[in-house]
């Protein structure tokens, strides 16, 4: 008899925090959610690795500051830059532990959320980076970005892509990711269709070998095409 296989449309998510009631929040809260099915919970980042790779769900939510492997390395071994088959990982933290959050970005987070949001938008968050979207709160990213551009700006490796293989309108719409905004923002401020943005991140991403958004905002501060004073 063969397994039985997850609907499509379901995603799949494994909850990753020490602290029980966080974990166990977080869980109902999105178990309650049509379309959406927590598969697991895990209070350490080693258990959260070894669940990830047994489980394979479309996303982890995942805290920051935990025992045995904390979040940032737990991140990096499941969502790495040289991981074949990343995971989709949200980070989620307190606002005064930025600098841990840069990290866990920069160790291929798809996005992250302040553990004070409202239930609505930790729904919203899993839905965003299931779909594959990076999930990137302006107003955070930005103070995020800023207290840490000296970080941001360190060489670029030679033979690492630029901007030059992009047409002037994607370095236009590369400015627009950087500082935050929206796929729907963009059109607006370029008057553009949505469909037509969505086409140029595409393009943008695949010419500069970058996963997804939050990798597009950080090379773009790298390779100095945007400032913090942007």
């Amino acid at each position: 008899m063969s397994t039985p296989q997850p609907a499509r449309d379901l995603v799949r998510v494994l909850v990753a925090d020490d602290q029980a009631l966080i974990r166990t929040g977080f869980a109902t809260i999105l178990d309650a959610q049509e379309g959406l099915e927590v598969v697991g919970e895990a209070g350490d980042g080693g258990a959260a690795i070894d669940l990830a790779r047994r489980l394979r769900p479309d996303v982890v939510v995942m805290d920051i500051r935990m025992p045995v492997l904390d979040g940032i390395e737990a991140t990096r071994v499941l969502a790495g830059p040289y991981v074949l088959d990343p995971v989709k990982v949200l980070v989620v933290t307190t606002f005064n532990l930025d600098v841990y959050v840069y990290d866990a970005l920069r160790a291929g987070a798809s996005g992250f959320l302040l553990k004070d949001a409202r239930p609505a938008e930790l729904i919203a968050a899993v839905r965003t980076v299931a779909a594959g979207d990076a999930l990137l709160a302006p107003a955070v990213t930005r103070a995020l970005i800023g207290r840490h551009a000296t970080r941001l700006r360190t060489p670029v490796p030679e033979g690492s892509p630029g901007t030059g293989s992009l047409t002037p309108r994607e370095v236009e719409v590369l400015r627009l990711v950087a500082v935050g905004r929206s796929n729907a923002e963009i059109a607006s401020d370029l008057f553009l269709s949505y469909e037509t943005v969505k086409t140029h991140v595409s393009r943008i991403l695949t010419k500069l070998g970058l996963r997804d958004r939050v990798q597009a905002v950080v090379h773009a501060y790298r390779t100095g095409l945007i400032s913090t004073d942007t």
